[in-house]
């Protein structure tokens, strides 16, 4: 039983830290109805932006996280404006093969700026990497991390709910033209929101840094992560990205108790028993995963 407190907590602990990750997908695909598949390629920016801030400075990559989101909001902004509201109204292919090129752009970029070395920083002081608790070893790291992404996710959920702001790009993704109507401009809309999604990634990617290495591919694992998070929990759904980061932490770790060897390949089964029996996810509002096939 205590090995089994033990999974369960750090599955929730991991898990908490993927849902910050897959916020920003689901943002951007939840108000734009764009598939950023970049979204990897900007995690490992984060990443690195972390790492570098902590090697240039010293300012501990927790720290230094609000100012990484708001140079990654920046980023975004150019994001969108420089490539993606030229796709947002045309076929969905062209919005897939501009981000996936985009994000192969980005890594080959960090290849040759930063080579393939793994990196990462030491923010913990020696011998308090890890907490006893009851009985239960919890990664410092990890609780700082899930603490972080907790933070965040209930600051964006504030943000939502109680500004205009928030309101207006809630009211584009439910419905863009009765939205247009009241008064709401959907263009500045989508890049308020490509700003929010690219600075949370940053975000994510700055929290992930001490726990993670940061090399130019680690894109590629972190964002079928996020993948699969968002079809668990259900497209455009707030609520959906957090419970499905969680469940899916808790089944990852005790998968990879079970069997280390079976526990990337949990985030694939996952993916395909989701896209099988319940497309929408736990919480998405059934048709939501047709509206990036329209």
């Amino acid at each position: 039983m205590q090995v089994l407190i033990q999974l369960i907590v750090s599955g929730v602990l991991l898990g908490g830290v993927y849902a910050l990750c897959a916020l920003g997908l689901n943002l951007i695909f939840g108000v734009a109805k764009v598939v950023n598949f970049a979204h990897g390629e900007f995690l490992m920016l984060g990443m690195y932006a972390g790492y570098w801030l902590m090697r240039g400075t010293g300012i501990n990559p927790y720290f230094g996280a609000p100012l990484i989101g708001a140079a990654f909001f920046v980023l975004g902004l150019l994001f969108y404006w420089c490539l993606m509201r030229f796709t947002i109204y045309k076929p969905e292919m062209t919005q897939v093969f501009a981000t996936l090129g985009l994000g192969i752009a980005l890594q080959n970029l960090a290849l040759l700026l930063w080579s393939a070395d793994y990196r990462t920083v030491q923010v913990m002081p020696a011998g308090a990497e890890s907490v006893d608790l009851l009985g239960i070893t919890i990664s410092s790291n990890r609780l700082v991390a899930f603490g972080f992404a907790a933070a965040i996710l209930g600051a964006v959920v504030v943000f939502m709910r109680a500004t205009f702001l928030g309101r207006a790009i809630e009211a584009i993704s439910q419905d863009i033209v009765a939205a247009r109507l009241m008064g709401v401009n959907p263009s500045r809309i989508f890049l308020i929101t490509f700003g929010l999604g690219i600075g949370l990634t940053g975000i994510a990617g700055a929290v992930l840094v001490p726990s993670f290495y940061a090399f130019p591919s680690v894109g590629t694992f972190f964002v079928l992560v996020a993948f699969v998070v968002v079809v668990l929990g259900g497209l455009a759904s707030l609520p959906g990205t957090v419970i499905g980061g969680l469940v899916l932490g808790v089944v990852e770790s005790i998968t990879g108790f079970i069997s280390p060897d079976l526990k990337e390949a949990t985030h694939f089964v996952l993916l395909i028993l989701l896209l099988a029996v319940r497309p929408h996810g736990l919480f998405g509002v059934k048709g939501a995963e047709k509206e990036a096939l329209k």
